[in-house]
């Protein structure tokens, strides 16, 4: 039997799921890899893998999918992590460097300018280094472990989640646990188990990460930034952002 496929984001907020897929005594064949939300996006869609963890916008692609229950990458108020940095308030920028790495925080950019902020400015594609572009009028959006790393050296930050809970009241769902046919029985128990089993290690994750992200409260950003169970209420945060994404397209054509 060939194996289980399963690939993940390398970012720190995946690390407990991280930590499950290799501490959890499987007895079912399963490999994993890590990248960026966008590569692995490409992969779910060709086939690659079998299971993925991919950003939220991902889904507004897919004429069918299925989820694995219970697990996400989440938040229910500021996520840290998920932010536009500027050196101005957000009314007085009239360009936005869009992170490269993420469909679904660019779509959520878009849809909070439009709705909340009520703002049109222009929006840029980037590639890597953008960061040091991010002045004067221009903001950018900064996703993962790169967003944490620049808390101190910016004057204005929006995070992404929090500024969506003031829009909708509720949680917001960054990433799920996708697979574009029926996971076997078997791999889903042994997978919910493992991811867990991670959630419930989340202090040896903290201890293992924060000897690597120097100068980042990594407890904080683990334990209050990222809320990792999928429930009903963010089963309808994330209805409500498709739904929002085929308004925006719609604008846009």
């Amino acid at each position: 039997m060939s194996k289980y496929k399963i690939a993940s984001v390398a970012y720190l907020n995946s690390k407990p799921f991280l930590y499950g897929l290799n501490n959890f005594p499987f007895k079912s064949d399963i490999e994993y890899t890590v990248d960026t939300p966008a590569n692995i996006s490409v992969k779910l869609l060709n086939g690659e893998v079998d299971l993925a963890l991919v950003p939220v916008a991902v889904l507004a692609l897919l004429k069918h999918y299925y989820l694995l229950d219970g697990y996400c990458i989440g938040a229910k108020g500021p996520v840290q992590s998920v932010c536009l940095f500027s050196e101005r308030p957000i009314e007085n920028c009239n360009r936005i460097l869009l992170d490269y790495q993420s469909r679904t925080s660019v779509m959520l950019t878009k849809i909070l300018m439009s709705k909340h902020w009520k703002l049109y400015p222009e929006f840029v594609s980037t590639e890597v280094g953008y960061e040091n572009e991010i002045k004067n009028e221009t903001a950018g959006l900064v996703i993962g472990d790169r967003a944490l790393e620049l808390k101190s050296k910016f004057k204005f930050i929006y995070d992404l989640s929090e500024e969506w809970m003031k829009l909708t009241g509720l949680p917001f769902v960054f990433a799920v646990w996708v697979s574009l046919n029926e996971i076997p029985d078997e791999i889903k128990s042994e997978l919910t188990k493992a991811f867990q089993f991670g959630i419930n290690s989340i202090d040896k994750v903290i201890a293992e990460e924060e000897k690597k992200f120097i100068g980042i409260d990594v407890g904080n950003y683990l334990t209050y930034g990222i809320d990792y169970i999928f429930n009903d209420e963010k089963l309808k945060a994330m209805q409500l952002f498709l739904n929002y994404i085929i308004e925006i397209e719609e604008t846009v054509v």
